[in-house]
């Protein structure tokens, strides 16, 4: 049986999983900005909580992408072009989640005293969310 199909819908999932990531991130992103101004915490602190938020579910959708572009590279015939197009992808989305983890965090990751991936900022926004508060902030910017 050939694997190809099986591997091919594989990385269509991942892709979409990606894309949905992004998308429910942004609903996400204005409900808790909507929050934030309803408790009247100001427009500078639901700005604030739109972009970290929209930041993280971006970030973690475009890990997502990644690891349905290396799927597909991996599991179809590969050829030095299709490597140089997952080179140049990977690279591409690479410089992406670097500078938006950089807005996010105000600081370049390996300076960061606490590490926090995409899914972690969207985590604390949700707690700070349920608590009806903000975010705590650990030294350096980052949310945890």
């Amino acid at each position: 049986m050939p694997l190809a199909p099986v591997f091919s819908t594989i990385a269509i999932t991942f892709e979409a999983l990606g894309v949905t990531a992004i998308a429910i991130g942004f609903v996400i992103a204005l409900w808790f900005a909507a929050l934030e101004l309803a408790r009247g915490h100001g427009g500078r602190a639901a700005y604030l909580t739109l972009r970290r938020t929209l930041g993280g579910a971006i970030l973690l959708g475009l890990e997502v992408l990644v690891a349905a572009d290396l799927i597909r590279t991996i599991t179809s015939k590969p050829s030095i072009d299709e490597a140089l197009i997952l080179g140049i992808i990977v690279l591409i989305r690479t410089i992406l989640s670097l500078s938006i983890q950089i807005e996010i965090d105000g600081t370049l990751p390996w300076r960061r005293a606490l590490t926090t991936s995409g899914a972690q900022v969207v985590a604390a926004e949700a707690s700070s969310a349920r608590k009806g508060g903000r975010a705590r902030r650990a030294p350096g910017g980052s949310s945890f």
